[in-house]
């Protein structure tokens, strides 16, 4: 080994001591927060946004910002279990997108609860059996996801935050050569987003050889059982099954994302950048759409996202999904939610939470 090369193994080194040390001394004054803390609530959103915008802002490099989130999203998890362990519910089972997503948000140091349904998800957030519940809510490629829609509708949870996840989608076997493959398990949601490259890369199989899974999860658990099948799911399924890349990034929309909630039972304060999702509805009458968006306009409040979903309440009925960008203790949309509640029929403020 030549003497420069010892040198800077030495530096690096003596830098792990030091990080090292500079971590335990943070989880030690995360355990003294928590005894300070009356609530008992260890996961404040807005802080942790606050925080993982701060060390982007100051990252020098050469470690990517998307890295040295990942690197501190780990570490807040790790000092929150510290302080209280927590428990978050997903719609399982393990190795869904809906994990990815928990554990991009909270960090490994959580216990993850794999559900069967998102009513599931809500169920244990509601019975307090989870802290917290991760739910998909809308694909850039094919759209809302209505039963989570109609049931933030009807629960009394709020919304806690938001992921926005990149959806990379993975075709895994038993053996790797496209020939063998004549049947392909995934949720119908995944065969859709991958049309196009099915069609071109195994034009031999029929359409009937594209079979619905109840998740890409499931899809890869039962490839790994027939030689003959492939999943499309994601890379970690591929691990947890021990099933052979085939191809990747194997979606027609290279920019296919998923945004996923956060759902919970605390009031969230603003983070300085946030967002605020509400559910109305309007009287049926002309103008009406147009009379509950005014407010919105008067008071300089921009509208991200519009949605509307059958009320189930009435033939032709419906209710309408907004998200707002602000908190609603921002001035502002404090003064468009005190118009609309007088101008909507039905008002429901689901939560203010930072944005992705």
């Amino acid at each position: 080994m030549s003497e420069e090369l010892k040198q800077l193994r030495d530096q690096i080194d003596a830098i792990d001591n030091e990080l090292l040390q500079l971590v335990s001394k943070r989880a030690g004054l995360a355990q003294q927060v928590g005894k300070i803390k009356k609530s008992g609530i260890v996961y404040r959103p807005e802080r942790e946004a606050q925080i993982l915008a701060r060390v982007q802002e100051q990252n020098p490099g050469p470690v990517s910002n998307e890295h040295i989130k990942q690197l501190f999203t780990e570490i807040m998890s790790l000092c929150r279990a510290l302080e209280k362990p927590m428990s978050v519910a997903y719609l399982g089972p393990n190795g869904t997108f809906s994990e990815e997503a928990a554990l991009k948000r909270f960090g490994s140091a959580i216990t993850g609860m794999a559900c069967d349904s998102i009513d599931d998800v809500f169920r244990m957030v509601e019975s307090d059996a989870a802290n917290y519940g991760v739910v998909p809510v809308e694909n850039s490629s094919e759209g809302a996801i209505g039963r989570t829609m109609d049931l933030l509708l009807q629960t009394p949870l709020t919304i806690c935050g938001e992921i926005q996840l990149p959806v990379h989608q993975f075709l895994m076997a038993q053996q790797t050569d496209l020939a063998h493959i004549h049947k392909i398990y995934s949720h119908p949601q995944s065969l859709a987003q991958c049309h196009h490259w099915l069609k071109t890369n195994l034009p031999h199989l029929p359409d009937s050889a594209l079979i619905n899974a109840a998740s890409n999860a499931d899809a890869a658990r039962q490839a790994a059982a027939d030689k003959q099948a492939a999943a499309i799911a994601s890379h970690r399924a591929a691990e947890l099954f021990e099933l052979s890349i085939c191809a990747e990034n194997i979606e027609d929309d290279p920019k296919n994302t998923t945004r996923f909630l956060v759902i919970g039972k605390q009031t969230v304060a603003p983070s300085g950048k946030d967002k605020t999702s509400l559910v109305m509805t309007t009287n049926n009458r002309s103008g009406a759409i147009y009379t509950l968006l005014e407010p919105l306009a008067q008071h300089g409040v921009s509208m991200s996202r519009l949605e509307s979903r059958p009320s189930r309440t009435g033939l032709w009925q419906y209710v309408f999904f907004v998200d707002l960008e602000g908190h609603q203790q921002n001035d502002n949309v404090a003064a468009a939610m005190t118009e609309l509640r007088d101008k909507a029929a039905f008002l429901k403020i689901l939560g203010s939470y930072p944005a992705a």
